[in-house]
């Protein structure tokens, strides 16, 4: 009985197509197959089209995993997240922080791989990504990470964090950019002053404050001492990093005494601050002024335009993924990299209305 013209039995799968199949159709050693798929300049042009056409008539793939065990490489960054990614992505200032490190991927013929926590923890994470390198993001402290990463000898860059002596690493200057636009407030007579943050974990009771929280709050604290005020004196309120929460937790400061100003650590979280003070019906900056952290492109868009402190998150992101492409490649080191930030004033900061009686 004929089996077709694959040579297959009837009902089972034709089988996979091999590099000897390709180096046969072509006429070519599997060696030149090798080269094709790899390293194509040791062979002509002319060869290598022969045998890409030889492989798409065979509907042939080079066996990736094969490919990665053979160069011990898997041409792929990791970036390791603190947070599910569903969160992650409601934020946009990551999707701009990984334009920049997909720039890179590009220029280097790379992939990116984007890892969240597994079972809540960055650490368990670690085993389970195939990927030369990892770009750690917001690892505020350190609960092993570091050394599971040094132990089985993985390259690796910390953004956004508290960096251990000698790891290569990339952050903003944080507390001067959360100085500069609170002191900018304070000049324009803004005394009843709110700040919405970003949440700092469980363990803050214990380890206290890390990472780009603790640097931002030392900024705050440093403009107040100017105006002899203290942190005590503001009310600050640490919720998600989400438009959502921030309309959220405005409605509640608006619901007591009311701030004149609202100092947001995220352009999101200023974004539904203006949504919420919107539906109560009070203008910005009439009667509350609203800044914001990021300098996200949605901040010039805005109505009023935010007031907000600008971070080159898009060079943040390709400086992160070149110390790593570096690492990967084991060249030297790069020393700890600390970003400049500016204040841009916007239409949404103003005077505060004078009170009234």
């Amino acid at each position: 009985m004929s089996t077709g013209e694959s040579g297959a039995e009837p009902g089972r799968p034709r089988p996979r197509p091999t590099a000897k199949d390709v180096a046969a159709a072509a006429n070519v050693s599997r060696s030149a197959v090798s080269f094709a798929f790899n390293d194509p300049a040791r062979i002509s042009v002319a060869t290598r089209d022969r045998i890409l056409a030889a492989a798409r008539s065979l509907d042939y793939a080079p066996n990736t995993v094969a490919r990665m065990l053979q160069r011990g490489r898997t041409q792929s960054l990791g970036v390791l997240f603190p947070q599910e990614l569903a969160k992650i992505m409601e934020n946009p200032y990551h999707s701009r922080f990984l334009v920049g490190v997909g720039q890179v991927c590009d220029r280097e013929s790379l992939t990116a791989l984007l890892v969240p926590p597994v079972a809540d923890s960055m650490l368990k994470a670690i085993p389970y990504a195939a990927v030369d390198g990892f770009i750690v993001c917001g690892l505020e402290t350190d609960r092993g990470e570091v050394a599971e990463l040094q132990r089985r000898g993985i390259p690796f860059v910390l953004v956004d964090s508290d960096p251990p002596e000698g790891v290569p690493s990339v952050d903003i200057d944080d507390q001067r950019g959360a100085y500069e636009v609170v002191a900018h407030l304070l000049a324009l007579g803004h005394r009843r002053i709110a700040i919405l943050s970003m949440e700092s974990g469980p363990s803050v009771t214990s380890r206290g404050y890390h990472g780009p929280l603790a640097r931002r709050r030392a900024g705050v604290a440093e403009a107040l001492a100017g105006a002899e005020l203290t942190l005590d004196d503001v009310a600050v309120l640490e919720v998600p990093c989400t438009r959502m929460d921030g309309y959220r937790a405005t409605k509640t400061l608006m619901a007591g005494d009311r701030p004149t100003a609202i100092v947001t650590f995220s352009d999101v979280l200023a974004i539904g601050a203006l949504d919420a003070l919107h539906d109560l019906g009070l203008a910005v900056p009439g009667e509350v002024s609203v800044s914001g952290f990021d300098d996200l492109p949605e901040s010039a868009w805005l109505r009023p335009r935010l007031t907000t402190v600008n971070q080159p998150i898009l060079a943040k992101g390709r400086l992160a993924a070149d110390f790593l492409v570096s690492a990967v490649h084991g060249e030297d080191q790069h020393p700890h990299q600390t970003l400049s930030t500016a204040l841009i004033v916007r239409e949404s900061t103003a005077r505060p209305p004078a009170r009234r009686g």
